[in-house]
């Protein structure tokens, strides 16, 4: 299966508003015309109108169908600065503040999207993800029912012997530093909703350790174990199971041999792992060393579609994002 392949697909069946904060951008202008050219979305270039034509002649790029909007001119400033002071007033924002900060494009997207002038946001090319995040957990927030938001990355193998063809759900592995056991059942939870929407197939859950079942005794692996037990209360119908190594959980022998009877062990799909340490060297070690191909990393658990970039992404990195928004905007549940 070619999942790249597939979600720019079912994206193109459906396109949606697509703003994109850092339409200056070199990677993010060429990006559009390939989501012009595929039908991907209808996205929103903020910044300077002038500016990104010249950039898009200067790329030798057609970008034309695009709609430009520039926060410091746009009418919709000040609609967004009485939005957001009305919503961060009681932290001592001032009507003057807000409509000073309506003028940097993180800002004025996250309006956007929760006015529901644009259906999602994409950015991060050139922008931390603190700097994603911060306005759009002002404004949006997370999801009903969801406690935080986490990131899960797809790890595209070059064989299919594990995972789902060689496809894997990797968490998290760019937002949350230490989460507590609760956390890492909600991370469970919305990295399941993750893969079932994107790959279209049933999630199995691994919650990984150093220890499979009582193997070892630690705080760490106790933690592991209450988020699933909680992750199974909060969603019964998930197939989850933990504590598992990272073997146990992907080779069937192995799982057979230490979780025997287990639903998931030998074939997880989903692999959750115990703290962003752990998640963020994984996914960038079997990146390099298995040369696997990455899709995300994915933002779960806002209320709206709001995707982050790595600094390092390519071109077709932020296409392939936009369309993961683009099925997030559908309401499937991410």
């Amino acid at each position: 299966m070619d999942l790249i392949a597939e979600i720019r697909r079912k994206a193109a069946l459906a396109p949606k508003r697509i703003v994109l904060p850092e339409g200056e951008e070199e990677r993010t202008i060429k990006a559009t015309e390939i989501i012009l050219k595929e039908k991907i979305a209808y996205p929103i270039l903020l910044g300077k109108e002038e500016r990104i034509k010249a950039l898009a002649k200067e790329y030798n790029v057609d970008i034309e169908g695009a709609q430009i909007v520039d926060p410091e001119a746009s009418p919709l400033r000040e609609k967004y600065a009485k939005t957001y002071y009305e919503l961060r007033k009681h932290k001592g924002m001032t009507e003057e503040k807000a409509f000073e900060l309506m003028k940097d494009p993180l800002y004025f997207g996250a309006l956007m999207v929760y006015s529901g002038d644009a259906d999602g946001e994409v950015a991060g090319a050139i922008n931390a993800t603190g700097d994603v995040l911060r306005p759009a957990l002002q404004t949006i927030k997370t999801a009903p029912g969801v406690s935080i938001v986490s990131s899960s990355m797809f790890m595209i193998l070059p064989n299919s012997e594990y995972g789902e063809d060689g496809i894997l759900n990797f968490a998290d592995c760019a937002v949350m530093p230490n989460p507590t056991a609760e956390e890492l059942a909600d991370i469970a939870i919305s990295s399941a909703k993750t893969f079932k929407t994107l790959v279209g197939k049933e999630p199995k859950v691994a919650m990984l350790s150093f220890s499979t079942k009582g193997s070892a005794k630690h705080e760490l692996v106790d933690k592991v174990r209450r988020a699933t037990e909680i992750a199974k209360q909060k969603a019964p119908d998930l197939i989850i199971d933990g504590e598992l190594q990272a073997d146990a959980a992907l080779v069937p022998k192995v799982g057979e041999r230490k979780a025997k009877g287990s639903p998931v062990a030998g074939k997880a799909n989903v692999l959750i792992f115990p703290d962003l340490q752990a998640g963020n060297i994984s996914y960038k070690l079997v990146e390099r060393l298995a040369g696997a191909k990455t899709v995300g990393p994915i933002l779960q658990g806002m209320a709206k579609p709001v995707n982050d970039l790595s600094r390092g992404c390519s071109v077709d990195d932020i296409v392939d994002v936009v369309a993961v928004a683009v099925l997030k905007a559908e309401g499937l549940g991410i």
